[in-house]
C-alpha cells in the first residue's frame, strides 16, 4: 500500500519501515512504525555480524509474523531465517540465544536473589513444562527482537530490501498473507484458553511424569557431586564440608600433596605483605640476640676452665705404683740435711700429675 504521509528515512541510525495495520470496525487505518539496524550487542557473540536488531515489534507479532514480513513481502525469497528472539523470551538449546537484546540479559541479571533463599531446593528442570494454558504469546507494545539470518549476505539483503520499499513509499499490510497459519485473537483466543486450562488427564499424567522422572535423574547427580566433593581436596588442599557427613575418610596422601602445591605458589609470596617483612625482621633480630647471648654463656665457661686449679688425685693402684717408682728414680741433692729434688725433676713431677689427671678424666 503507497504512504500519503512524508516520515525521514532514519532516525538515531535505525532504518523506518512503515507497515499497515488491517482495518477494524473501530479504526480504519493506522500506521505502525518499526525500526531495524544491524545488530551490535555491548558483549559481542558468533551470531551478530549475521543478525537484525528490530524496535517497536507490534504486539500480536509472532515469528510467523517476522518471517513473513522479511522475506516475501519486501521481495525476498522464504528460508533466508533461521530464528527469531523476542524480547524476555529464552529457548534452551536454540543458537538465536546468543543474539539476545543486551538489554534483556541486563534485566535478568539485575534482579539478584538473596543468599539462601532456595532452601536447598533444585532449580526448574530444563525441557520439561506444564502444558500452556495459551494457544499464542502476545508481546508487550514497544519490545524488541532479534532476527537471525543464515549468513551475512542475507541480512544484509534484508535491510536494503527494507530501505528500498522505503524509499517507494510503500508500506506493507501487518499480517497480510498469514491467515490461518497463526490463532486467531479477539473471542476465539479466549474460548481456546478456557479449553487448554482443563487438559485431558493422559496429557497432563505424561508432563507429570517427564518433570518427576528429569527431577529424579538431576537429584541423583546433585547427590553423586556431593559426595564426590566430600572425599576429594580442593586446589588448597581443604575438603568442602557437605550435608550427610563423610562416608569414608579423605586420603591424607591428596591433601598433603595438595598443601605442598599451594606452598609452592606461595613461596615467592613471604615479603608481599609489610607485615611479613616486619615479622621477618623481628625473628632474625630475635636469633641474633639468642645467638649472642649462647656465645656469651660458651665464653664464660671457657674462662672459668682455665683457671679453674685441679689437684692431683690418685684413684687407680697402678697409677699410684707408676708415680712413686717414676719418683725414685729423679736425682736428689741434699742443703742442709734436707733433700729436694731437682728443677727437672719438679717438672718431670708436675708431668706426673697432668698425666695422672689425664688418665683419671680418660678412666
Amino acid at each position: 500500500m503507497p504512504s500519503s504521509t512524508k516520515s525521514p528515512l532514519q532516525i538515531a541510525g535505525y532504518n523506518i519501515l512503515p507497515l499497515s495495520l488491517p482495518p477494524l470496525p473501530s479504526l480504519r487505518t493506522a500506521t505502525h512504525y518499526l525500526y531495524l539496524a544491524p545488530h551490535q550487542p555491548k558483549l559481542p557473540t558468533s551470531t551478530a555480524s549475521r543478525s537484525l536488531f528490530l524496535v517497536n515489534v507490534p504486539f500480536d507479532a509472532t515469528e510467523i509474523h517476522i518471517k513473513h514480513l522479511l522475506s516475501a513481502q519486501i521481495g525476498l525469497p522464504a528460508g533466508r531465517i533461521e530464528d527469531v528472539q523476542f524480547e524476555g523470551q529464552s529457548r534452551k538449546g536454540s543458537s538465536a540465544d546468543e543474539a539476545l537484546s543486551t538489554k534483556h540479559k541486563q534485566d535478568r541479571k539485575s534482579k539478584k536473589r538473596k543468599r539462601g533463599s532456595d532452601g536447598g531446593r533444585l532449580g526448574d528442570v530444563e525441557g520439561v513444562a506444564l502444558p500452556s494454558t495459551w494457544d499464542r504469546d502476545l508481546q508487550t507494545n514497544g519490545l524488541t527482537a532479534v532476527v537471525l539470518f543464515v549468513d551475512r549476505a542475507s541480512m544484509e539483503a534484508a535491510l536494503k530490501a527494507a530501505k528500498a520499499i522505503r524509499k517507494e513509499r510503500i508500506e506493507p499490510v501487518w499480517g497480510e498473507g498469514v491467515e490461518g497459519k497463526v490463532p486467531a485473537l479477539g473471542s476465539a483466543r479466549y474460548l481456546n484458553h478456557h479449553k487448554l486450562t482443563y487438559p485431558n488427564t493422559s496429557q497432563l499424567l505424561e508432563s507429570v511424569n517427564n518433570y518427576m522422572t528429569k527431577f529424579a535423574a538431576k537429584e541423583a547427580s546433585q547427590v553423586r557431586l556431593a559426595a564426590k566433593q566430600r572425599q576429594e581436596a580442593d586446589e588448597d588442599g581443604f575438603i568442602t564440608v557437605t550435608r550427610g557427613g563423610r562416608t569414608n575418610p579423605a586420603r591424607q596422601e591428596a591433601a598433603q600433596e595438595q598443601a605442598e602445591k599451594q606452598r609452592e605458589k606461595q613461596k615467592g609470596l613471604e615479603d608481599f605483605y609489610r607485615f611479613q617483612s616486619r615479622e621477618k625482621r623481628k625473628e632474625r633480630a630475635g636469633e641474633l640476640v639468642r645467638k649472642f647471648e649462647e656465645d656469651k654463656e660458651r665464653v664464660r665457661k671457657m674462662k672459668e676452665r682455665r683457671g679453674r686449679f685441679r689437684p692431683f688425685r690418685i684413684h687407680e693402684p697402678w697409677v699410684h705404683t707408676q708415680a712413686l717408682t717414676l719418683t725414685a728414680k729423679l736425682p736428689k741433692r741434699r742443703l742442709g740435711g734436707t733433700t729436694a729434688m731437682t728443677n727437672n725433676a719438679a717438672e718431670e713431677d708436675q708431668f706426673i700429675c697432668c698425666s695422672a689427671d689425664t688418665t683419671q678424666n680418660v678412666v
